[in-house]
């Protein structure tokens, strides 16, 4: 017991540690950038700051900067006042501005690019890093072959429908080609292409064309998506198809006596063939009531086993007999990485102001969400934090880079607008700009929390109630007919 919690408490501080040298890394890398860029054009360079806020800590160097780590853990800045006035957000300057010499457009336009520029340095560095070592990638979301088809989906309100992806013809086995006329390469992009899609029928409702291949040929299926769970996304009732693996046998089960044996790979149950766990799980509830033929593939050879009438078990482990996907290694090229994810940012953006998306700011993550994820890939293993890390460096370069005052776009578009009037924009104009753009990201940030917050108890209660249900004793099997 207390070897269980040294290590539960040692895995606890590296996850932690793995997330601050990262997220905090992440937002270092950024600042960095304009630190370095106004340095080397000649800007002064009044604060370095990672957080916003009070100081936790500071210290002036010999260059005459002020160097702190601030109370408030939303992002950092580097105090130019030459450059912007954002007192509101970043505190007030001491520096007399009157006394320094006037900064050029271009100076500005490349202190302010450089924290983006920087990101994807960083980003692109880890994804070399990835690249060369490798990441391990499962079947499960390698593929893009329909492994189940939901019978019925759950709309918001409770209310049970029939599943698009079943009412338009999808079958389980159907290979995904395109959504919409965008190419898919794994599970990832058919969840994003749903997802972030803004199709609509000539009657209103929701709608995407799947390209599917199906016994050689090559299918479009019209499919009209449906708003599912508390999140309001859009869902076709498709899980994705994989092969599930032997991987523990529980001594003395009923998988022993039926003959499984350890990297067996499931193929059928009652003749319908297995492509996903929930179709595993469906098939085997029928041991309750009789024998069950498996044909499992063994050596490069299909066996045909039987499964003897028992009882299933606790949940998680029906039959004994424990199963696994496949995975492998790949190494996916850094620059492939990279525009796959800045593709990606660029349909979130799209569908965040496409009328015609379901896409809204609930649905973004905030601090919260961004530290939880990171913890949950630090337990995994170092190589999630650094896909995650890709993430998050690309995602903070294009959100930085939006033409929004008190962002780095805003202050080029300021910038830009005043080189074409051939004077700076009004002082009062900017900085009323700044303080609304401002308090709204505040506002935003803080209502990002809050959803952050009940997903996070929404999912937890989940996991209890999964937990229970594994505990739950097994049902007696029924006598035989």
């Amino acid at each position: 017991m207390a070897t269980d919690l040294v290590q539960s408490a040692f895995s606890n501080l590296w996850s932690i540690f793995l997330v601050v040298l990262f997220f905090g890394g992440s937002i270092f890398v950024h600042e960095l950038g304009h630190f370095l860029l106004a340095r080397r054009r000649g800007v002064h360079v009044e604060r370095f700051s990672i957080g916003f806020g009070p100081a936790i800590w500071s210290w002036r160097g010999k260059d005459g900067v002020e160097y702190r780590l601030s109370w408030i853990p939303l992002g950092g800045y580097v105090l130019l006042p030459q450059l912007a006035d954002l007192g509101a957000i970043e505190g007030k300057s001491e520096t007399d501005i009157s006394t320094l010499p006037p900064v050029g457009y271009a100076t500005r336009m490349l202190v302010f690019v450089a924290g983006a520029v920087f990101n994807i340095l960083f980003a692109f560095a880890l994804a070399t890093v990835v690249w060369i070592v490798g990441q391990p990638e499962s079947s499960a979301t390698a593929t893009t072959r329909i492994g189940y088809v939901t019978p019925t989906v759950e709309l918001p309100g409770g209310k049970v429908v029939p599943s698009p992806a079943r009412d338009a013809g999808l079958q389980v086995g159907d290979t995904i080609r395109a959504i919409d006329g965008s190419p898919v390469e794994n599970w990832q992009d058919v969840l994003y292409l749903v997802g972030l899609g803004s199709g609509q029928s000539d009657d209103g409702r929701r709608q995407a064309v799947f390209t599917v291949e199906r016994d050689g040929r090559t299918l479009d299926l019209v499919v009209h998506p449906r708003l599912v769970g508390e999140e309001r996304d859009r869902k076709v009732g498709i899980a994705a198809g994989y092969e599930l693996l032997v991987q523990d046998i529980a001594a003395g089960s009923v998988a022993e006596r039926a003959g499984f044996k350890p990297g067996d790979e499931l193929v059928s149950l009652d003749g319908v063939r297995i492509f996903s766990a929930a179709t595993y799980f469906e098939q085997i509830g029928h041991v309750n009531t009789r024998a069950v033929a498996a044909v499992v593939r063994r050596g490069g050879a299909e066996v045909a086993l039987t499964i003897p009438q028992a009882t299933i078990g606790k949940a998680g482990f029906p039959l004994g007999l424990g199963l696994a996907t496949g995975v492998k290694i790949t190494h996916p090229k850094p620059w492939k990485q990279v525009t796959d994810i800045l593709a990606m940012s660029y349909r979130t953006l799209w569908s965040l102001v496409n009328p015609r998306s379901d896409v809204g700011i609930s649905n973004l993550t905030g601090p919260v969400g961004i530290v939880r994820i990171f913890h949950s890939a630090a337990e995994i293993g170092i190589m999630p934090v650094l896909t995650f890390t890709i993430l998050l460096n690309l995602s903070l370069a294009v959100f930085n880079l939006l033409p929004i005052p008190v962002l780095d776009g805003g202050q080029m578009l300021f910038a830009t607008i005043g080189k074409l009037r051939g004077r700076p924009l009004p002082v009062n104009f900017v900085i009323g700009a700044q303080t609304i753009c401002g308090a709204l990201l505040i506002t935003m940030v803080v209502y990002l929390t809050f959803s952050d917050f009940r997903r996070w108890n929404r999912d937890a209660q989940a996991d209890r109630a999964e937990a229970a249900a594994q505990q739950a004793p097994a049902q007696p099997a029924a006598p035989a007919k």
